[in-house]
């Protein structure tokens, strides 16, 4: 897929397939699209010059409780 045009297709097909998605920008290069669905977050970036870079986090399945939230700023505070 490559342009702008390639880019609102995407979008449309995320539309007709009612998943849930944000659109941002983190690059100079590149739109950001932000997907969820049940246990997973993709990310996929449109680039400038026509590439497509995607990124999947996938869920462990597990679930932790409100002690876990001390971890996130003990690891990744400045």
């Amino acid at each position: 897929m490559t342009g702008l045009r390639d880019l609102i297709s995407f979008l449309n097909k995320l539309e007709d397939k009612h998943i849930f998605y944000k659109l941002s920008k983190i690059r100079n290069e590149a739109i950001l699209v932000e997907v969820a669905v049940p246990g997973q977050r993709w990310e996929i970036e449109f680039m400038d010059d026509g590439t497509v870079e995607v990124e999947k986090f996938i869920s462990d399945g597990e679930y932790y409780d409100v002690n876990e939230l001390e971890s996130l700023f003990e690891k990744f505070s400045d």
